[in-house]
């Protein structure tokens, strides 16, 4: 699903409209707000209450619960991110939440809503979009609102999915060296959750990503090295490596 965007700033008392960056921290915040109406009927509609997290750093960011029955629960985590100018086929990627104290020990409470272990399922509502050529972002500079329809959206051609996350999961970490997965590059693949698990399936992803970088082995040279790949991981389990979704992002 596409959709165009249609926010162009803030507005003051005065007046006065003060335009955005197309920075993804500030698009994402924007876009929940638009989008939570819809969840919460689509959430009522379906019989399940919204749970938001308590805490910035708390994963995930909504927690569908069953109003039959509070056991029942869905995890729903926001992930945007924007098309590569060169590479229009990529996107920067995103991080699918953390492999840390709660991945590992699904009856944790620590940094998350409810223990990991006790959701149905994990899912990510994405956005995907492109960062608008020209685009408007002179934060300091209000613009008069009669000239609202003159300036320029910084993002355009807005695409939403919705995957469970480990089937757009890579396996490298997704974000310098905090305790991050990293998702995907591919957009097609993305969209068709065709991640790097898709044929290993979600057993595979949790036993990797609770291991990412636990493990060592010694290589052909004799030198030790800690497991850090998903074929490496695969072998050393003894497991069918050819069912690893492996793609060149290049072409």
């Amino acid at each position: 699903m596409t959709a165009r965007w249609t926010v162009k700033g803030f507005i003051d008392t005065f007046r006065n409209v003060y335009t955005i960056s197309s920075d993804t921290k500030i698009v994402s915040k924007i876009l929940e707000i638009h989008l939570f109406p819809r969840i919460l009927a689509f959430a009522d509609e379906h019989g399940f209450a919204l749970v938001l997290a308590e805490h910035q750093n708390y994963y995930p960011d909504i927690s569908f619960v069953s109003k039959s029955d509070e056991s029942v629960r869905f995890a729903v985590d926001f992930k945007t991110t924007y098309r590569l100018p060169d590479k229009p086929w990529l996107c920067n990627g995103f991080t699918l939440g953390s492999h840390g104290k709660y991945f590992e020990d699904r009856t944790s409470t620590k940094n998350i809503q409810f223990p990991y272990g006790s959701y149905s399922g994990h899912f990510c509502l994405g956005i995907i979009y492109d960062r608008a050529d020209g685009a408007t972002i002179d934060e300091t500079r209000p613009h008069p609102i009669e000239k609202l329809h003159s300036i320029t959206s910084v993002i355009s051609n807005i695409q939403f999915f919705v995957a469970e996350k480990w089937r757009i999961a890579g396996d490298k970490s997704g974000s310098g060296n905090t305790a991050n997965i990293g998702s995907i590059h591919r957009i097609e693949d993305i969209l068709s959750c065709n991640g790097m698990f898709a044929k290993l399936g979600e057993e595979w992803f949790d036993d990797y990503w609770m291991n990412f970088g636990k493990i060592t082995v010694k290589g052909s040279d004799e030198k030790t090295k800690k497991i850090t790949s998903l074929l490496d991981f695969v072998k050393y389990r003894g497991g069918n490596a050819s069912l690893i979704v492996v793609r060149n992002n290049q072409s």
